[in-house]
């Protein structure tokens, strides 16, 4: 299983949007690094997911239950789009500034490239920010 961490700005698609329609393909993603980690992603893989712009926290565990297809929002078939699904909402989110202060993230994509909207995230890196965020 691998892990990731997927952005989406809440005013256009937050944790709320995605508890509510149960699944979702992840659209939009238009940057070369950021569509090769989802050609990556197997269903099972779980994601991070974190609110951008404003808010800048991790909210919530997303699962990827379908692997890579053509973005159906684009004729350009040089896009794709994976499927998630919601887990579990993080009982306090976990801010950039908290993941920037924990040394033990301090190699974290996050922390080196926090403009990267689709990013590989290990496995201690992962169960360290679920664990700050219960």
């Amino acid at each position: 299983m691998n892990y990731w961490l997927m952005k989406s700005e809440p005013n256009t698609y937050g944790w709320a949007d995605l508890v509510k329609d149960k699944k979702t393909f992840w659209d939009g993603v238009r940057n070369y690094q950021a569509r090769n980690n989802m050609k990556e992603m197997k269903v099972g893989d779980l994601a991070l997911y974190y609110h951008s712009v404003n808010e800048k926290c991790v909210v919530g565990i997303a699962k990827i239950v379908k692997e890579y297809y053509q973005d159906p929002t684009t004729d350009d078939d040089r896009w794709v789009v994976v499927d998630i699904a919601p887990v579990q909402e993080l009982k306090n989110p976990v801010t950039l500034a908290m993941v920037k202060a924990e040394e033990r993230l301090s190699e974290m994509v996050l922390v080196k490239n926090s403009r990267l909207s689709v990013q590989p995230v290990k496995k201690e890196e992962f169960d360290l920010i679920i664990g700050m965020g219960q």
